[in-house]
Parts: structure tokens; C-alpha cells; sequence
């Protein structure tokens, strides 16, 4: 389980869970969503640590079960196939259209993990697919509508900004190892401006996009305003706390707003 990156696979799952709670799916259909996105992490986590094994034993990463406590490669790669294929008619149970979106997000995934990573290109897998993941959603409901512009554009800026914060610990690591992904060209001071940027961006979309925003969502949006001061000025371990406290703000915008159709 260490070996699928437990925080980002169950925080993306509860963000879909809840987006089709919020959006009124049946309990079915909660359930169906919540084991697809479930198996669809999992797979891009596994894959993770089993393509960036040879590069986390190089940066003396004490945190990846393959590089420090013997777990073997053969049993990731079965375990990210069996959650892959497990994937694919979890994701059709919300019908053509979202299984068909969900599982062009987790290739997205895929692609990350097999060479985007490593490129300026970096930051274009976590736009895409956190675009598609609220839109598959939303194409789940009956009658398969279309989902509101703001939420697949709202989603694009939280994944992006998620990428540029998630990389502010590993910067010298990644260094170390010869990844040149997008953040990593920028520099600190750029990835620090990035993220907050990004994500705050988000969150004037979230609250925004949908019209008529509530006292309680002006009060986050200032809320954020504040973090991403913060986040320009800290050091990198602070600035990414402050990221991704906006992050989930921007994740609480989004599932308050709901999944009403365009």
C-alpha cells in the first residue's frame, strides 16, 4: 500500500467521491465512482514507483518500498495491471461517455509516469486529467449531460497548481537524479509562483464560474488570497504546506459548487 502514494491516491478518490455525492448520484452510483477513480489511482501510483525505481534508489528515496525494503518490482507491476484492468469496466459503470473520460485521465497518468515527467510537457497530464475526472462525473448522471465550463477548467488549474506545489519538497532530489520536468526548469522561485498562482486561479473559478457566490466562498477566496501571499514568500517546505492548504480549499469550492450542467 506504501508503494501506491496513499495520500494523493485517497484524496483524489474522496474529491470524485464527493463531487458525485454533491452532484446526486445514486448511492450506486457514488459507489461505482469511488471504485473507479479508487482503482484508476492505484494503478498510476503503482506504476509510478515501479518506472522510478532505479531513479529513487539513485536519490536515496527511504521512502519507496522497492528501494528500501526489498518489495519486489514483479508484485507492483502485477498490482498496478490488476487495478488498470479492474479500472476499465469500474469506469464504463457510469456509461459511455464517463468510463470513456475517466480512463483518458488515468492515461494521462500513465503518460506522466512513462516520460512526460521528465519534460517541459510535465505539467500537460495534470491539466488534462484533472479536467476530466470532475467531467466524467458530471458525464455520469442521468441523461449524460454536458459538465459546466467552469468545473473542467477549475480542475485543470488544481492539477496543474497541484504539480508545480508537489515537486517544492523534491527539488533537490530530482536535481540529483536528472529530472527536468517543467517545475524543475523554473527554479524554486518560479515553482513557488506557479503553484500559488495556479491555485489560486482555481479558486476564483470555483467560486466564480457557477454565479452567485455565497458570503462563506468570498471569505475562502480571501482566505486564499492570504495563502498565496504566504506561499510567494516562504521557504519551499512552508510554500508548499501554504499550497496545499489552498488546494483543498480550491477542492471544497468545487464540491460545494455541485455538478450542474451547463
Amino acid at each position: 500500500m506504501r508503494a501506491c502514494h496513499v495520500e494523493p491516491t485517497v484524496a483524489v478518490t474522496l474529491f470524485a467521491t464527493a463531487l458525485a455525492a454533491a452532484g446526486g448520484r445514486t448511492r450506486a452510483g457514488v459507489v461505482a465512482v469511488a471504485a473507479a477513480v479508487g482503482t484508476g489511482q492505484l494503478s498510476v501510483g503503482w506504476s509510478n514507483d515501479l518506472v522510478d525505481r532505479g531513479r529513487d534508489a539513485a536519490g536515496g528515496r527511504t521512502d519507496k518500498p522497492i528501494v528500501v525494503d526489498g518489495l519486489a518490482p514483479a508484485m507492483v507491476a502485477g498490482a498496478a495491471a490488476t487495478a488498470l484492468v479492474a479500472c476499465v469496466p469500474l469506469s464504463f459503470l457510469s456509461g459511455g461517455r464517463a468510463g470513456s473520460a475517466h480512463l483518458a485521465a488515468v492515461a494521462g497518468g500513465w503518460a506522466y509516469n512513462f516520460g512526460l515527467k521528465a519534460t517541459p510537457l510535465s505539467v500537460v497530464p495534470y491539466a488534462v486529467s484533472f479536467a476530466l475526472l470532475p467531467a466524467s462525473v458530471v458525464l455520469g448522471l442521468p441523461g449524460h449531460p454536458t459538465p459546466p465550463w467552469w468545473l473542467p477548467l477549475a480542475g485543470a488549474l488544481l492539477g496543474s497548481g497541484a504539480h508545480f506545489a508537489n515537486v517544492l519538497p523534491d527539488l533537490d532530489a530530482d536535481a540529483r537524479t536528472g529530472v527536468r520536468g517543467l517545475p524543475q526548469r523554473l527554479g524554486p522561485v518560479g515553482v513557488r509562483a506557479s503553484a500559488a498562482l495556479l491555485l489560486a486561479a482555481g479558486s476564483v473559478v470555483a467560486v466564480l464560474g457557477p454565479g452567485h457566490p455565497r458570503g462563506w466562498q468570498v471569505g475562502a477566496l480571501a482566505a486564499v488570497a492570504g495563502l498565496t501571499g504566504l506561499g510567494l514568500r516562504l521557504g519551499d517546505r512552508h510554500a508548499f504546506r501554504a499550497a496545499m492548504a489552498v488546494a483543498a480549499i480550491d477542492v471544497a469550492l468545487v464540491v460545494a459548487a455541485g455538478t450542474r450542467p451547463a
